[in-house]
């Protein structure tokens, strides 16, 4: 399952990651299983996250996009060293990000 994001839609959600702190750290190992099992784990509390690259700097794009593509999720941003992960709750009534519609 790939999760598709309007362009309006990314930019509600790096705005409504705006005040979040960094909950995962790629560092030297990279994608490890442990770092994709906490990452997994922190998106299934939250939906939205932000993760750091202390390393892989040059390939944070890249990363992202893996990450999102083994996890289910979808990139929403990368702005500087920093990717915004998103990925809505299994359970509708459990959803605490609401991803803005357009009418029409």
């Amino acid at each position: 399952m790939s999760l598709d994001l309007a362009g309006y839609q990314r930019r509600a959600l790096r705005a409504a990651a705006h005040d979040l702190q960094p909950v995962a750290h790629v560092g030297k190992d990279g994608l490890s299983e442990t770092f994709l099992r906490s990452v997994d784990e922190a998106l299934a509390a939250h939906e939205l996250i932000k993760v750091r690259f202390v390393d892989h700097k040059d390939e944070r794009k890249e990363m992202a996009a893996r990450l999102a593509e083994r996890l289910d999720a979808a990139v929403a941003g990368v702005v500087g060293h920093v990717a915004i992960l998103y990925r809505p709750h299994a359970e509708p009534e459990k959803r605490r990000v609401e991803l803005p519609r357009r009418e029409g």
